[in-house]
């Protein structure tokens, strides 16, 4: 089977847009840095890159009759506020667990941010006290029987996506519409920086662009920037869910260990809590490119991309492009950081 044979309800704009950050670039005066954004990818709930994913997660929930999404994440996830609002625009409820993954003393984390706009959206949402972990939780599986019992018909969807049959789908589309965009561009970026946690996303990147390898294409550098400090278990997910999606986009030729590059230098020791260089990435993102970027996620994947150039691990004749994944709302909830 190919990727078109999966069926997508639409959710975003289209093609997600790639610009230069040429102020960025001068500034670090290495690698030519360009972005894909997806933190506008859709009219939805600020997008991001779960919204890209469920598209192909609701076009399965409303085919199976579903009426009820069911989703996990950290109290300031971007994924459940996601989830929230892609129920309301597809006329479905929605319940979500929401654990308390960081440990973070602002007194309005519970009330601003992604879970306003979820509760916003009409979400039933459930706070939860469970520390972090990107696996399959008890609470989630718990919310999904509550459903059942009541009559309704829930469609699991486990944190980020990932843990889905389908979840690598919506980032394996997006390597053939880079491809396309870059035709377009009469350019060829050979490196893409993204932030990794629960793993589908660089995942299916990994699995699109072995497609489009294995139809001609030239292969290029996929770097995950770790955001979840346990990158040993991000890792091993990345791999299994880049396989997973490769089988069902019909690739040949199985991912490999090798094809999983994670960096786990930029983590800052504890997921959803950033370091100064984390912080120092967001302010300089800001100040050049006016790109806004959020602590958890696309910061430390930014402090990553800065370092690795002005480093000249990516080297100066290196074409980057900076995945932007979304999560600024949660910047609400870290406003101590900023004052």
């Amino acid at each position: 089977m190919t990727i078109d044979a999966y069926e997508r309800y639409p959710l975003i704009f289209g093609p997600s847009p790639v610009h230069p950050l040429d102020r960025l670039t001068a500034h670090l005066g290495g690698a030519a840095l360009w972005a894909k954004r997806e933190d506008c990818n859709s009219g939805i709930a600020y997008g991001g890159n779960k919204t890209r994913k469920l598209e192909y997660l609701v076009a399965d929930a409303l085919a199976q009759g579903c009426d009820t999404l069911v989703s996990i994440g950290g109290v300031q996830s971007n994924h459940t506020r996601q989830v929230a609002a892609v129920a309301a625009r597809a006329g479905l409820k929605c319940v979500l667990v929401q654990e308390s993954w960081v440990e973070w003393p602002d007194s309005v984390y519970d009330k601003v941010g992604n879970i306003l706009i979820s509760r916003l959206a009409g979400a039933d949402v459930r706070l939860v006290r469970a520390g972090f972990g990107i696996g399959v939780k008890e609470s989630w599986e718990q919310a999904v029987r509550e459903v059942e019992e009541a009559g309704g018909r829930p469609y699991a969807i486990p944190a980020g996506c990932s843990e889905h049959r389908l979840g690598g789908l919506g980032f394996a589309q997006w390597a053939f519409e880079l491809a396309e965009q870059e035709r377009e561009l009469d350019i060829f970026f050979d490196t893409v920086v993204v932030c990794s946690v629960t793993g589908s996303t660089q995942a299916g990147m990994i699995a699109g662009c072995a497609a489009l390898v294995e139809s001609g294409g030239r292969p290029r550098r996929i770097l995950g920037v770790d955001a979840s400090a346990e990158p040993d278990r991000t890792r091993e997910q990345i791999l299994r869910i880049a396989r997973g999606t490769a089988r069902l986009i019909g690739v040949r030729r199985e991912p490999a260990e090798d094809d999983v590059e994670l960096d786990e230098r930029y983590h800052a020791g504890t997921y959803g809590v950033p370091d100064e260089i984390t912080l120092d990435a967001m302010r300089l993102a800001a100040r050049t490119e006016g790109m806004v970027t959020d602590p958890v996620y696309e910061g430390k994947s930014m402090a990553g991309m800065i370092d690795l150039v002005a480093r000249g691990e990516i080297g100066p004749d290196a074409t980057v492009l900076y995945a932007h994944l979304g999560g600024q709302p949660a910047l609400n909830a870290y406003s101590a950081l900023f004052q």
